[in-house]
Parts: C-alpha cells; sequence; structure tokens
C-alpha cells in the first residue's frame, strides 16, 4: 500500500509473539482507492487509507502566520480512538498477552501535518497495537517499548516547487515502502495483518527521495531496514496506474548493502510484485513476496516465498466487505537446518483467510474479522499451550472514531 495517496515506510521484527512487520507499497493500492471512493475525495494523504474505513475528511486545521511566507499554511490535527475485543481457539497460553479472549484500546493516536509549501511534516504521536493472523496478540501498553516507541511514524519533507513540483525528499521515521499492507488497524481491508505482512519492514529510520509524475511514482530510500539502528538498507518502490488509474502495478525491494544489523531478516532481501485492479464497486489485489536472507553459524541461507490476494467491495458509503487469503513458505519442509523466518520452525509453511465486514458512519466505525490460520504439518512451532495444534480460528471486533 502506499502514501500516494502518499508513500508510506515501517519496520517489523521476525518474531511470533509480536508479529510486527508491516509494509507499504507505495502507489499502488491505497492511491487507487484514494481516486475511486468519494468519501476520500478530501482527505489528507497521511496516513493512507486502504479502504474499506474513510478518513476524516475535514480535521482541525490552524493557519499559521503570514509572515512565515512560502513555508507557512494550514497545520492539520487529526487522530484516530479504537478498541477491540477478540476470542481465539487454540491460544499459546505461554506467549505474553496471549489469551483466549481480550479486550484492548489497540490504537489512541494524534496526527499533526503540515501538506503544502516548501516545507511539510508529519507526527503520529500515541499508542498502537499489531494483531497479525496467527501470532499471539500484544496489547498497546506493551508494544510501544518493543517496536517504534510513542512516536511511531515522524518525517520532515522538502517539497519542490516549479519545475521540481514533481521531486520531494523525507527524512525521519518513515512508513515502509515494501508490501501491500500498512502498519496501523483503520490503514487497512482487515483488521489484523497478514502473514505475508508479518516478515516485511514496518517502520525504517532513514531518507526518502520520491518522484511523482502522473502515472509514475518512484521512491528510493537509504534506511535501517527492519529497525535496526544501522543506516546499511536500500528499499526502493516503483509504480505505475494504467487505464485511468483503474489499474496499478507496483514492484517494491530492499535489503542489506553489507554487514550486520540485527535479526537474520534484516541482513538478507525482500522483494514485492503488486497489481492492483478497481472496478465500480471492486478492488482486487494480487501480490507475490520473495524473501532470501543469508548463511549464518549454525544455519544455511533461507527463501521465502509468499502470495496474497486482497478484496473489498462496496455495497454502499456506509457497508464494506473485505477479504484475503494468503500462503507463505520457508524453504519448503524438512530442510535441515534451516533458520525459523515464519516462526513456525525451521522450513515451515502456513496459509490464511480473513473476511472483514465493516459498517462506517462519518468518523465512526465497528467492524468484524473471521480468520483462519492452518499451519504445514512439517512445522514444529504450532498453536495451543502444548504447540500441538494445526490450525487457529480467530474473532476480533474492533470499534471507534476517526478524528
Amino acid at each position: 500500500m502506499f502514501r500516494n495517496c502518499e508513500m508510506q515506510t515501517e519496520k517489523g521484527k521476525n518474531m511470533k509473539i509480536f508479529g510486527l512487520k508491516a509494509g507499504l507499497a507505495a502507489a499502488t493500492f491505497a492511491g487507487a482507492l484514494c481516486a475511486s471512493g468519494p468519501a476520500n475525495a478530501d482527505a489528507l494523504p497521511t496516513p493512507a487509507m486502504a479502504g474499506p474505513l474513510a478518513a476524516n475528511a475535514s480535521p482541525y486545521s490552524l493557519d499559521l502566520p503570514d509572515w512565515l511566507g512560502d513555508a507557512g499554511g494550514k497545520i492539520y490535527v487529526g487522530g484516530a480512538v479504537t478498541g477491540l475485543a477478540f476470542w481465539q481457539s487454540n491460544p499459546q497460553l505461554d506467549a505474553l498477552g496471549d489469551n483466549a479472549s481480550l479486550i484492548d484500546l489497540d490504537n489512541g493516536q494524534v496526527f499533526i501535518q503540515k501538506t503544502d509549501g516548501w516545507l511539510q511534516f508529519f507526527a503520529q504521536v500515541g499508542a498502537y497495537s499489531f494483531p497479525t493472523v496467527g501470532t499471539a496478540y500484544t496489547k498497546s501498553t506493551a508494544t510501544e517499548p518493543a517496536s517504534f516507541g510513542y512516536v511511531p511514524v515522524a518525517y520532515l519533507k522538502l517539497q519542490g516547487q516549479g519545475d521540481m513540483s514533481a521531486w520531494s525528499l523525507e527524512g525521519g521515521k518513515l512508513p515502509t515502502l515494501i508490501g501491500d499492507e500498512y502498519p496501523f488497524t483503520y490503514q487497512n481491508m482487515n483488521i489484523e495483518r497478514g502473514l505475508l505482512w508479518n516478515v516485511e519492514p514496518v517502520v525504517s529510520r532513514g531518507v526518502q527521495l520520491n518522484y511523482s509524475n502522473g502515472p509514475l511514482n518512484a521512491s528510493l530510500s537509504w534506511n535501517d531496514g527492519f529497525y535496526g539502528n544501522n543506516f546499511n538498507w536500500l528499499s526502493g518502490l516503483i509504480s505505475y496506474g494504467f487505464n485511468s488509474g483503474a489499474d496499478v502495478l507496483a514492484f517494491s525491494a530492499g535489503g542489506n548493502l553489507g554487514g550486520h544489523n540485527g535479526s537474520l531478516l534484516n541482513q538478507g532481501n525482500v522483494f514485492d510484485l503488486i497489481y492492483t485492479h478497481i472496478s465500480g464497486p471492486w478492488v482486487i489485489s494480487p501480490y507475490v513476496q520473495y524473501i532470501t536472507t543469508p548463511a549464518v553459524p549454525g544455519a544455511i541461507s533461507s527463501e521465502v516465498w509468499g502470495g496474497a490476494l486482497l478484496v473489498t467491495y462496496s455495497f454502499d458509503d456506509n457497508w464494506k466487505l473485505a477479504g484475503r487469503a494468503e500462503y507463505e513458505s520457508s524453504n519448503g519442509l524438512g530442510v535441515l537446518n534451516a533458520p525459523d523466518i515464519l516462526g513456525y520452525g525451521p522450513g515451515s509453511n502456513a496459509w490464511s483467510f480473513t473476511l472483514t465486514p465493516t459498517y462506517q458512519w462519518k468518523q465512526f466505525f465497528g467492524r468484524l474479522d473471521v480468520s483462519y490460520v492452518s499451519v504445514g504439518s512439517g512445522s514444529t512451532e504450532l498453536f495451543g499451550a502444548t504447540d500441538t495444534n494445526t490450525n487457529q480460528v480467530r474473532l476480533m471486533f474492533e470499534t471507534g472514531i476517526l478524528l
């Protein structure tokens, strides 16, 4: 997904307990959605909204003083306050907070941004969690210190003017260019992020150069990958829109330029190819994922292949239905000394299906996730208190307001 409605960037950790991973493929799916839905027409470009939820089209704004000249303009203030409740089968009771049922404030955030003039910025402040299929849920109070802190995304942007208006440069804590799902629940089709999201970056610290000219969008970023604190990653995204934006093809990639950078995933490479098609009430977005990681002492090099299909159907301005199906495999089954990339044991595989009906009235919304995850029989890290169950069903309800 992305931020164009604006390009985004984020971090991830390959942790089965936290399920931290997300990506956004810059001008893909969200961009197409912004063009297709009247409810989104006047909304601010950040945070990007993939649908079916629509951002507040008229957030609070404050005029900066005239003496700032071209550096002035408006500051916009918005936010998201959401809560969730869930029930799941086969909880991993040994994992922190992974109970059979739970209630949590999954988002309590404020957005502060300036989107005009040559000097722009965005800051996202507050609490959040990352519910992800097939992983133990971590409450928002424990997520921030284990991930990106209480300011998960914040960057300064220099926007070109005149003949340079197609170019921009930004730096700070950026959402990732990689993947077809965003970090936070309200940004995505489904409440929970998917299996492919869980092995992609989410937020990275670095700088990013953007180019946008009609149907062509491109970004190049030097960053710390999976929030590894070493600036040895290069990631990029290029997308092109066809048929007046009804079809968008995007390719994103990122990888380690050399040197140790934390987790095994942070030392590897990730590639995503994403296609998005919009037709009337339908948004259809399939994508494929390929990941390589290097050999380390005691473990061979590894590969991960994945594929996903994300679909949204709009019944009317209030009711939407989203679905996601995906499959992920690491080095096939039974590979000796393969690293545990997916979190279900060396050489594991898994598939999932998620269905999400959504109702939104103005800035208020409610939606339900029904998800099913099945882990391959050759996998060793399974579900339940004894790690012996190969599947998990989860029912999750989320409600809140987008300010």
